[in-house]
């Protein structure tokens, strides 16, 4: 039956099917939560990264413990806190991160609790690792002391703190100092070299259990972002000249760059195959370090090497232009909600010569349908010539079958890339529109979007010419705008604006062309009315 379909209306079809396979699968199969298991498959560039550095010595998950295992100190009380305007972060005494709790209540969770960054398990962030197994767990037993128990930040302040911890054959120094945008300066020394590692730590995990990618990231020295999911990680691949390691989920990082030298970063799986990310250090090791919102100003403003860590799936590469774009109008409109419509009115005023081209070439598609029909029926017998004599037809009047096909096929990543901002971009977390719509992340809560989106589509679709010859094939197409709507229930509002927005634009759009074309009807048959009248005198 499908062979039957024009090449617009099987584009149309393919459309919908990838639309409705794509939010079908990550619906059915989402992204594993932090404590579910799974078999695992590994990426073919972590795998190739493994392969190229497995040669490396041993590493910290060489020593009998697992680099997740629960430290046998007996308490590990916080020994110094600071505190800032969007943040309070505490330190442990084991020396590392083991509390961030954002003070914005855009970042509360749903039962209004204030939004905590560290996991509550696993390895948190700069938590010291040796190589040497007696070392370890002379570590894991002896407290650090502080230079400073308590810090306040003041905007644009910063303050230091020394952590010390005394260990048989070695002293270990951590420098850190934070500074009130969320990022810390760390300066890790040993008294005598010894092997250790420094840990990422685990992403947050207040996220709900929606169509995002959580896990971590490596940025390496050749500009190749690899990504680790959470409950697909295999083995352990190891990367050299690294530029940047994340541990992430939608909204929040910890992150770690700014390496003073090549740094090695080794991604192995815990015992749920997440990923457990850390570094090797060296007896003087200087780098940065980050653990708040991926908000992209923040971070381009930290450092241009930390919007690395803002991951939008597939279509990074259309999604991040877009987000600048929608950026630069929220600060024009100070609505997010309204810089959307004003991305799709731009991006189809864009797109304008396409399907107004598009538009035209199906308006005249539907006026010679008639004499195509005839060429068909003549050369039924001969699908060769009849094809030849159909594209003839095509070329004399002016008309592209694939004419509609161009400007649908430039959507589709815009529509994508639109759909994974809107899931991803901490800036829209919590962003109201207007009247119901309080935070265009999330979906419509009384349907209104969707609904009007549907009717729009439907709409839209009852203007459109269209050259049916099986009544099978129009009932599909009469059935798709309910199909879209279902969908788009579960949707970000921001998600449905822009395509409601962006039908409203193509109702208008065909219907200048429909007049238009109307018009020229009205003038022909003017024109042989006039005719005939002439031959009559």
């Amino acid at each position: 039956m499908l062979e039957k379909f024009t090449p617009n209306q099987r584009l149309l079809v393919a459309v919908a099917l990838s639309f409705l396979f794509f939010i079908g699968y990550t619906t059915v199969f989402p992204p594993e939560t932090p404590n579910s298991e799974h078999n695992a498959t590994e990426k073919p560039a972590v795998r190739a990264a493994e392969a190229k550095n497995q040669g490396s010595a041993v590493t910290a998950t060489d020593v009998n413990a697992s680099s997740s295992a629960p430290v046998s100190m007996t308490t590990t009380d916080t020994l110094t806190t600071v505190s800032a305007k969007e943040f309070t972060l505490k330190i442990d005494t084991l020396g590392r991160i083991s509390s961030v709790v954002l003070s914005n209540a855009k970042h509360n969770g749903k039962d209004g609790k204030l939004a905590e960054l560290v996991s509550a398990s696993g390895a948190k962030p700069l938590y010291v690792r040796f190589a040497d197994e007696a070392l370890n767990a002379a570590a894991s037993k002896t407290p650090y002391t502080a230079s400073v128990n308590s810090m306040t930040l003041g905007e644009n302040g910063k303050s230091t703190v020394v952590l010390t911890q005394a260990l048989p054959g070695v002293t270990l120094t951590k420098t850190l100092t934070f500074y009130s945008d969320g990022h810390y300066d760390a300066k890790i020394a040993l008294s005598n070299e010894k092997r250790y590692f420094v840990y990422l730590g685990q992403h947050p995990q207040i996220i709900e259990q929606i169509m995002t990618v959580v896990g971590s990231m490596v940025y390496s020295g050749d500009s190749l972002t690899t990504i680790f999911e959470d409950g697909d990680v295999e083995g352990r691949s190891i990367f050299s000249d690294v530029h940047l390691a994340s541990s992430f989920d939608q909204y929040y990082a910890s992150i770690m760059y700014g390496f003073d030298k090549s740094t090695q970063v080794t991604v192995e799986r815990d015992a749920s195959n997440n990923p457990v990310t850390y570094l090797e250090g060296t007896p003087s090791f200087t780098f940065n370090g980050y653990i708040g919102p991926k908000e992209y100003k923040t971070l381009q403003s930290i450092d241009p090497v930390l919007v690395n860590a803002i991951e939008f799936g597939w279509f990074t590469f259309v999604a991040t232009p877009i987000f600048k774009v929608l950026m630069w109008l929220h600060g024009i409109f100070g609505n997010w909600g309204w810089a959307i419509i004003a991305l799709t009115i731009i991006i189809r005023i864009f797109l304008y010569p396409l399907t107004h081209k598009g538009m035209v070439s199906m308006q005249k598609i539907k006026e010679i349908a008639p004499k195509i029909k005839e060429v068909q029926e003549k050369y039924k017998g001969d699908p060769a010539r009849m094809n030849a004599a159909v594209m003839e037809m095509y070329k004399k009047h002016g008309a592209n079958p694939l004419g509609g096909c161009l400007p649908l096929l430039l959507q589709i990543p815009v529509f994508f890339a639109i759909y994974r901002v809107l899931l991803n971009a901490v800036e829209l977390q919590g962003a109201p529109w207007m009247l119901w719509v309080t935070d265009l992340s999330r979906m419509d809560p009384y349907f209104i979007l969707p609904i009007l989106m549907g009717a729009t589509m439907y709409y839209q679709q009852k203007i459109t010419p269209s050259n049916f010859t099986d009544p099978l094939q129009e009932k599909i197409f009469k059935f798709l705008p309910v199909i879209f709507t279902f969908f788009f229930f579960t949707f970000p509002a921001g998600l449905v604006l822009y395509w409601f927005v962006n039908n409203i634009f193509s109702i208008a759009q065909q219907y200048m062309v429909n007049k238009q074309f109307e018009a020229a009807r009205a003038a022909r048959h003017e024109a042989h009315l006039a005719e005939k009248h002439h031959e009559k005198d």
